[in-house]
């Protein structure tokens, strides 16, 4: 009892912060809270199960990949105004009533009539009595409660869909638009290089090397480069290359005679 009345306030409170908080992280947190505190519940009922369930499943996981997707997706959709299907905020109204009276008359029984007791609750096993229950007396409830829970989920897809402002864009637009900054700014028409082509090693904030040996900054995020953690990437070290590979000199020089003659022979011709 001691437990109920220590959690109750704390449920509450929480539950009533999902209502007015204005970030959707906060909202989450606070629905940690409330069944975190759902699950103590549980386990100072002698329902171990369902403590473990709450834990598991609830809290360790649907809350975690609630908050996985709104940190990794966002809601900064808009919020539209408009009512899309017709009496749907007085079927709303009638279906928060019912609510209510549900609850009130669910409150009244338990208050004024004698419970069972834990003993013959969970006689036979805690987690074989919740089986029997939600499988034999209660399996319309259960049933109705899953298609509920699809609604809610198809429900969220639909409140977070954006709305598109501007028709999409195909591959054959993206072409044009680039073919067009390419005759009218003579932009680069070809795909950009990854960052390390060329270099002496691959990270991400190195460019690329050019054919010249020049740096190309395009190749680096323009995020790195705007924090200033771009690397240098200098001309290649042909010494260091050659060191490396155990190149000699004379095998390069041997090399650019050959060149040489190949070059006057054809310039002979």
């Amino acid at each position: 009892m001691i437990a109920f009345w220590v959690l109750a306030p704390i449920m509450v409170v929480a539950a009533l912060g999902l209502l007015f908080v204005r970030k959707a992280v906060h909202a989450a947190l606070l629905l940690a809270v409330v069944m975190i505190s759902l699950a103590i519940l549980y386990a100072v009922l002698e329902a171990p199960f369902l403590f473990a369930v709450q834990i598991i499943v609830y809290t360790g996981a649907i809350l975690m990949l609630f908050l996985f997707v709104l940190m990794l997706v966002g809601v900064d959709a808009s919020d539209s105004l408009v009512e899309t299907i017709k009496g749907q905020r007085a079927m709303a109204w009638f279906v928060g009533l019912l609510f209510v009276v549900t609850m009130v008359v669910a409150l009244t029984q338990l208050t004024f009539t004698s419970s069972a007791g834990l003993d013959e609750a969970n006689a036979g096993g805690n987690v074989q009595a919740l089986a029997d229950l939600l499988f034999s007396r209660y399996v319309f409830i259960f049933e109705a409660t899953s298609a509920l829970l699809i609604t809610a989920a198809v429900g969220a897809m639909v409140l977070a869909h954006r709305e598109r402002l501007t028709p999409k864009q195909t591959q054959a637009d993206l072409a044009a638009q680039r073919l067009k900054a390419y005759a009218e700014t003579g932009a680069h028409l070809g795909p950009l290089p990854p960052p390390g082509v060329y270099a002496r090693h691959n990270a991400v904030d190195t460019p690329a090397l050019l054919p010249d040996g020049s740096p190309a900054p395009a190749s680096v995020s323009r995020v790195l480069a705007a924090r200033g953690t771009m690397q240098s990437a200098g001309l290649t070290d042909i010494e260091a290359i050659k060191a490396q590979l155990g190149v000699d000199d004379d095998r390069d020089d041997d090399r650019d005679d050959r060149d040489d003659r190949d070059n006057k022979g054809e310039s002979d011709d």
